[in-house]
């Protein structure tokens, strides 16, 4: 090589090698990539910013507001909204600001509750089920095809009429049957797994049947688990809405966003925010938790993994 040639080239240096062999992309877990993705997804972020400050708001008005959301006041039947009462007052004189953020926490407690629980029935049999397989699978199937072809609402209007009124007649009438759903998605994605090597291997070393299925393929279908909760968490409160509108849910004085529907629309003539601020916010809250759904499930994809 002549003395110009070598004039072009340069040494590389200790610092050189190391930023050369660098990663590019910081290592990140399973679950900070997806929390990554889902900030990045607008839609999400702003159905889940409004869940928060929902839950906030259900917590904290009726902790700090000076006015009892039981409280009648005569004198202020049927007011509009206004400085005073943001929200305006219904029948009886009831601050319906207090009434609206109580009546939140009853709904989406609820409705994550009632969600939850199905979750965890659902996976419990969906994991059985899928994992041995054989007579029992088939079974379990059967049984989630008759379940699954009785109208949801109808039995949970049974199991009101049955167990009385109250928020555990309630929660039981969501979980009648509402855990089918989970236990389909957990079979089938336990069937895709169950023959997996890291399974077998567990089997080989002597893992039980019970870790097997709880330790090793239950976490690994916990993306699909968390989407399909968010999911159900709407459709849980429309459930709670829809059995306090006609009677079957909440009773006063309890409250809650359905029981203010129902109210609301006997005096829709005359006081129509009575109905429309209710419905407002059950609308908003399923909506915001369909959009955080999507959103979960597009983060917690490991397909869509960069």
């Amino acid at each position: 090589m002549s003395e110009a040639d070598g004039r072009n080239f340069v040494p590389v240096s200790r610092e050189g090698e190391k930023a050369r062999d660098a990663i590019v992309r910081p290592s990140l877990s399973y679950w900070q990539d997806a929390w990554m993705r889902l900030r990045k997804n607008r839609v999400a972020s702003l159905g889940l910013a409004i869940l928060v400050f929902y839950v906030v708001m259900a917590v904290a008005v009726p902790m700090i507001s000076d006015t009892d959301y039981r409280s009648i006041d005569e004198e202020n039947i049927d007011s509009p909204p206004t400085e005073e009462h943001w929200f305006g007052t219904d029948t009886l004189g009831r601050d319906m600001w207090t009434r609206v953020w109580a009546g939140a926490r009853v709904s989406l407690s609820i409705g994550i509750l009632a969600a939850s629980i199905n979750a965890v029935i659902g996976v419990i049999i969906g994991g059985i089920s899928g994992y041995f397989g054989g007579k029992l699978d088939m079974v379990i199937m059967r049984l989630i095809d008759v379940v699954s072809g009785i109208p949801y609402l109808i039995v949970a209007i049974l199991v009101m009429v049955v167990l009385g009124e109250g928020i555990a007649p309630l929660i039981v009438a969501m979980i009648a049957i509402g855990w089918v759903g989970s236990a389909r998605l957990v079979r089938g994605q336990v069937l895709q797994l169950k023959n997996q090597e890291y399974v077998m291997a567990a089997k080989k070393l002597g893992a039980s049947h019970a870790r097997v299925i709880f330790r090793h393929l239950i976490p690994n279908t916990s993306g699909l688990i968390l989407t399909n909760v968010t999911m159900a968490v709407p459709y849980s409160i429309f459930t709670e809405a829809f059995l306090s509108y006609i009677g079957l849910g909440i009773q006063p004085p309890g409250v809650s966003w359905g029981l203010l529907a129902r109210y609301g629309s006997q005096s829709f003539r005359f006081a129509p925010w009575q109905l429309f601020i209710p419905s407002f916010f059950i609308g908003t809250t399923m909506l915001s938790l369909y959009l955080l759904g999507d959103g979960l499930r597009d983060s917690l994809d490991p397909k869509l993994r960069s």
